[in-house]
């Protein structure tokens, strides 16, 4: 019988939503993980987060100085 959840992938080793059925591993959230991996990234994964970059924003100090003083 085919089922409608797909195997998991390798980068879904260790997601904490995995469940085995018949010596097959399955997310029991989304029933195709290979397709949201396919972008970089899966937003259901518990095992990985997300690298958020952070930029440096240049201050100026006058504009600083005077929302300090509350003018």
């Amino acid at each position: 019988m085919q089922s409608f959840f797909k195997p998991i992938i390798e980068k879904c080793d260790g997601c904490e939503r995995i469940i085995a059925e018949d010596n097959e591993r399955f997310c029991k959230t989304y029933a195709n993980p290979e397709a949201k991996w396919r972008n970089g990234f899966c937003n259901f994964a518990t095992h990985a987060k997300p690298e958020i970059i952070v930029q440096k924003v240049r201050i100026n100090p006058l504009k600083a100085s005077k929302r300090a003083s509350g003018k």
